[in-house]
């Protein structure tokens, strides 16, 4: 349960502390901007959070810049003309407005998606559509993934599920194995999916990200910081971001 979240400066930087009922001090840098957070132990005082944030200087700034420089897309309205990306590639949207029949996506020629919607239809309606489309598009490719990957790894996911995600490409719940992908892996290249999937199924066997996490996924995937950078290179999609 978190007690107490605030905020402090160190070497110029704004630090969001919150305070839980956990065993050890979490440190991650967030994006679009860098947003600097610590989770740190009931009994870890500001001061202990201060000095592990100071050891960790040089990684939060190479983290804060790496979010500042990547690409970022402007909003989208999702009318003709418009670039769209699906599976590492970039298309040319194509909206198609029909006065009858059901609304659907299809790719045209490896370089258009065509939103085939209703005359008449608003910018959240012609979203729906797309969104719809990518989830689906996740779900017929997430289970053999999965399936793939388990015997490898040695573990076993109970469940898995796709949703809009702010901050993270996936997360895990250990206790129940599950697994969350967020919906924006529809838009990166498979590779950059299996990545993910794989990361998420190592935190079965190991929940924190420290060294043993890294011996297991080179391991099990030793080529796992080329899918890193390639996601950290590609395109982020414009959100309205929120903590």
């Amino acid at each position: 349960m978190t007690t107490d979240t605030h905020q402090i400066k160190v070497s110029g930087l704004t630090v969001d502390v919150v305070r839980k009922d956990i065993k050890n001090l979490h440190l991650a840098v967030y994006p679009p901007i860098g947003r600097v957070r610590v989770a740190a132990p009931l009994r870890v005082s500001d001061e202990a959070v201060r000095l592990a944030v100071i050891s960790r200087l040089s990684w939060i700034k190479k983290q804060k810049s790496k979010f500042t420089n990547q690409a970022r897309q402007s909003e989208r309205e999702y009318v003709s003309g418009e670039s769209h990306y699906f599976q590492g590639r970039r298309y040319r949207l194509n909206v198609v407005y029909q006065t009858g029949g059901s609304s659907r996506v299809a790719i045209r020629n490896k370089s258009s998606i065509d939103l085939y919607v209703r005359e008449g239809s608003d910018r959240e309606q012609r979203e729906r559509v797309m969104l719809a489309w990518y989830r689906q598009h996740l779900k017929e490719l997430i289970p053999s993934l999965i399936a793939h990957w388990e015997p490898i790894i040695g573990v076993q996911v109970n469940d898995w599920r796709v949703k809009q995600m702010k901050t993270k490409w996936g997360t895990c719940n250990i206790d129940a194995q599950r697994i969350w992908l967020n919906l924006e892996l529809a838009k990166k290249s498979t590779q950059c999916l299996e990545y993910i999937i794989v990361h998420e199924m190592v935190h079965l066997l190991e929940r924190h990200h420290n060294d043993h996490f890294t011996e297991l996924m080179n391991k099990f995937m030793p080529q796992w910081r080329l899918h890193r950078e390639e996601l950290n290179r590609s395109a982020l999609g414009h959100e309205e971001w929120s903590y």
